[in-house]
């Protein structure tokens, strides 16, 4: 399974990296909006960890690039702004 780790604190990422990879799990990394509009519109991935706030714009945009073009890829969303999440949540069909 390929996986796209979407998160700009770099020594979580690291350590979530760490633990799926020694689970078997193909990860690649983005830490940037630009970086992870990039990957999602050239690679096809199995899952997809969705940091919202992002260096350079916001996580929900790529959100929604990825649903309009009806990719299937899971999405996981990772947040630490409870109430923003709850929003967001509740804006996503």
């Amino acid at each position: 399974m390929k996986l796209l780790i979407i998160e700009d604190e770099r020594e979580l990422s690291d350590n979530i990296v760490a633990y799926l990879s020694s689970e078997h799990y193909v990860c690649e990394q983005a830490f940037t909006y630009g970086d992870a509009r990039e990957k999602v519109n050239l690679y096809d991935y199995d899952c997809v960890l969705l940091d919202l706030m992002l260096p350079g714009g916001n996580g929900l945009d790529i959100l929604h690039d990825i649903r309009s073009k009806r990719n299937p890829v899971g999405i996981i969303i990772v947040s630490a702004k409870d109430s923003f999440l709850k929003s967001v949540l509740s804006s996503i069909d």
